[in-house]
């Protein structure tokens, strides 16, 4: 929208590089081109303001396809007016001198130009287009026709715009249709991700089978070894045993060797013993057979007398005397 300011009853006008002004005055054309700037009276200027700029145009309509389901098209046009007094002639691009506003709607009428033409040429495709051919392919199909059309129809250069891309955003069914579309698709793609759980579950069983038999070879190998050492500390228990018993046989062999030798020897002791005992007593008895009476009654005397207790004093009557000494045979002596 132009800039208008007020100044003594006069108005200035400022425009964009983007918008074509047209000034009237008094019927005849003043001032035409784009960002222009100039002081009038509004009482006698008809102004116009045509843009001159790209514009995107988007557009969302419904479609039917061949096999009578719908769908949205989405798409996107970007024009151009490049004839400013054509289009100021045939459409209404006139502005209110004191606020610069657009007194009609013409860009409007221009959308309702191009979203027409351009579903026009959308149902003409995809009436003769299946459903699944049209979200295949559709996208291209419906591109090259609007484009096509829009170029051929011949209210657009009468009108001086310039169709300048053509863009088909997205063709998509009903919520319902696109969610049946999509479960063959899901179901695969949920049969793949189903495929690689059971591979990556087979793959963890097979290691963990892996593992349990490494373990059981482990406990085997084990139990194997522990066998061997059992087996081993039997033999070496055995062998002990059978090493105690031996020396045990060999120490009670010198143990029985040195006890016969040791009766043998007490025995000859003791035999020798005996024989000296008797010729000492075969000579004592000698001794004494050769002795006589009275010497062997005063060696009796002797011994009693030798095991006798102590005897500090000792009186003998004269009787005991003479008696004592008759039977030694000896002369009596007096008291």
């Amino acid at each position: 929208m132009a800039d208008i300011t007020r100044r003594f009853g006069w108005r200035h006008l400022r425009s964009a590089p983007t918008a074509h002004i047209r000034h009237h005055k008094r019927g005849k054309l003043a001032h035409d081109g784009a960002g222009l700037s100039f002081w009038y009276r509004s009482l006698s200027a008809a102004l116009s303001e045509v843009p001159v700029n790209d514009r995107e145009l988007a557009m969302a309509f419904h479609a039917r396809t061949s096999d009578f389901q719908d769908v949205t098209v989405q798409a996107t046009v970007t024009y151009r007016i490049s004839d400013p007094a054509e289009a100021a002639a045939r459409l209404d691009f006139s502005v209110d001198p004191d606020t610069g506003a657009w007194r009609g709607a013409p860009l409007e009428q221009i959308a309702t130009l191009l979203t027409e033409t351009a579903q026009q040429h959308t149902l003409d495709v995809l009436a003769r287009t299946p459903l699944a051919g049209a979200l295949v392919d559709g996208v291209a199909a419906v591109r090259e026709r609007v484009a096509a059309g829009l170029a051929a129809e011949p209210r657009l250069p009468a009108t001086g715009i310039d169709v300048v891309a053509v863009r088909v955003v997205a063709i998509r069914p009903e919520a319902e249709v696109e969610r049946a579309l999509r479960t063959p698709a899901r179901e695969q793609i949920q049969q793949e991700a189903d495929r690689a759980t059971y591979e990556r579950r087979a793959v963890a069983v097979e290691r963990e089978r892996t593992i349990a038999e490494n373990e059981l070879a482990s406990q085997i190998e084990l139990a194997r070894r522990e066998e061997q050492l059992v087996e081993q500390r039997g033999t070496n228990a055995r062998r002990e045993a059978e090493e105690g018993a031996a020396a045990d046989g060999v120490r009670a062999e010198a143990e029985a060797a040195r006890t016969v030798r040791l009766a043998g020897a007490e025995a000859e002791a003791a035999r020798q013993v005996g024989a000296a005992r008797a010729e000492a007593q075969a000579a004592w008895l000698r001794a004494h057979g050769e002795v006589e009476a009275a010497t062997l009654h005063a060696l009796a005397a002797t011994r009693l007398a030798e095991n006798l207790p102590q005897i500090d004093s000792l009186t003998l009557s004269p009787d005991v005397l003479t008696g004592l000494l008759s039977k030694l045979g000896r002369p009596e002596a007096g008291a």
